[in-house]
């Protein structure tokens, strides 16, 4: 998670992604931080995000971003 977090602080800095749990409702991310955010999780954790799992839920807090990426990574 801590390497999550560095990503999104480099990608977005100044926000609290640790307790932010509406990150794309509120407009914190928009689709160009989503696109980072897509092609450094893919690197740095070597899963593929598909296109139908690019939804709010799945982005709008650190920890759905991980949970995502642990699901990716169990298939």
């Amino acid at each position: 998670m801590e390497e999550l977090l560095e990503i999104l602080a480099e990608i977005k800095p100044g926000v609290d992604f640790k307790s932010e749990t509406a990150l794309v409702d509120d407009g914190i991310l928009d689709s160009l931080d989503i696109i980072s955010i897509i092609s450094e999780v893919s690197d740095e954790y070597d899963v593929k995000i598909s296109p139908e799992k690019i939804t709010p839920e799945n982005f709008n807090s650190a920890e759905a971003i991980m949970d995502l990426i642990d699901e990716l990574s169990e298939d």
